[in-house]
């Protein structure tokens, strides 16, 4: 009888590089599935730039918009490409197009961009000789109103770090009576729209003698914030083993000197992650502002930018896509430096 032939043994090295390609394509596709989904919050942004430096009283905003996405979509969709591509020479290639980009925007943008928008930044009397065209001048210098956000983001922060850090670490540590049902009210108190309470925290205000304060602001905010600061801080401190805070007592710590110098560093992701948070609360926050601050010296970069954008509609869009882009500066900077902290935070055991 004839002997039966073996099978042919697979190509191991043609199906890793098939498999690879497959995984390459697929995270092209999704990239750009992704980028097409972004386009309707990425296209305004960028109006609001290109018409931030587009020159004062000149129609242009729209053929800058134009152009700057003629460059900049294509170099995204090329430096994917490149960058899901196979070899370190390909993935090399993305800062050349980035390069590129940069110098196409430069021929095509750059003889249409001015500055002439940004002069209130250091002369407040651009704000004024635009709002003399509506009949009021009445303006705090948009350094106040900065000042004031980042008095208001900065305290709400270290209150909401400090109570919330404290409080989790005493939720998670010890047993008492009523702990699960505090836990749940937390979450309850979470769940319900705040804006629900404008009325009675402005009476609240009013009676303590904390209205048109940026400390009674403050105080509000943090408190609004605590129960989703303190619900993310003890899902941190319940990471920490316990062995290791004993360890530390067993080896003359006290309960105090074991919590600041083993427990809290094993946590500075979370307490990074609940600052960002509140900071950028703060920072965005209207309706309790535009309800609890009531002069103007005591306004805030969103109460300025609501008001100065109602008063002057029409009159001149570059200057409030200014201050639009002024006021966004901030967050964009501290997203961009703090996002692996982001995306370091539990939610009920799934992490982000």
């Amino acid at each position: 009888p004839m002997a039966a032939t073996a099978p042919a043994a697979p190509d191991w090295a043609d199906l890793a590089r098939r498999s690879k390609a497959a995984q390459r394509r697929r995270t092209f596709f999704l990239h750009a599935f992704l980028l097409v989904c972004s386009l309707p919050v990425i296209v305004p942004y960028l109006w609001l730039v290109t018409l931030a430096f587009s020159p004062r009283g000149s129609p242009i905003g729209a053929t800058l918009l134009w152009r700057t996405l003629v460059v900049v979509l294509p170099a995204i969709v090329v430096w994917l490409a490149l960058t899901t591509g196979r070899g370190a020479g390909r993935k090399m290639l993305g800062p050349l197009v980035v390069a590129v980009a940069l110098v196409l925007l430069a021929v095509l943008v750059g003889p249409l961009i001015g500055m002439e928008n940004w002069q209130f930044l250091f002369n407040s009397d651009v704000v004024a000789e635009i709002k003399r065209g509506v009949g009021d001048n009445d303006y705090p210098p948009v350094w106040l109103a900065a000042g004031n956000s980042l008095l208001l983001a900065g305290g709400e922060m270290v209150v909401v770090c400090t109570v919330a850090t404290l409080a989790a670490y005493y939720l998670s540590r010890f047993e008492f009576h009523g702990r699960g049902a505090f836990l749940k009210g937390l979450m309850v108190l979470h769940a319900f729209p705040v804006y629900t309470l404008v009325i009675p925290i402005f009476l609240l205000m009013y009676w303590v003698g904390m209205l048109d304060t940026i400390v009674g602001v403050v105080l509000v905010i943090a408190t609004l914030e605590l129960p989703f600061a303190i619900y993310i801080m003890k899902g941190f401190f319940d990471a920490v083993p316990w062995e290791i805070e004993m360890s530390a007592m067993a080896d003359g710590a006290s309960r105090r000197q074991a919590f600041w110098l083993v427990v809290l560093p094993q946590v500075k992701v979370g307490i990074a992650a609940i600052a960002i948070f509140a900071f950028l609360r703060g920072w965005e926050e209207y309706v309790f502002v535009a309800t609890l601050l009531l002069s103007k010296t005591n306004w805030v970069m969103s109460l300025f930018l609501f008001f100065f954008a109602q008063d002057t509609m029409g009159l001149d869009h570059g200057i409030v896509a200014a201050i639009a882009v002024f006021y966004l500066v901030p967050s964009l900077v501290l997203y961009a430096f703090t996002q692996r902290y982001l995306t370091q935070v539990s939610f009920g055991g799934i992490k982000g």
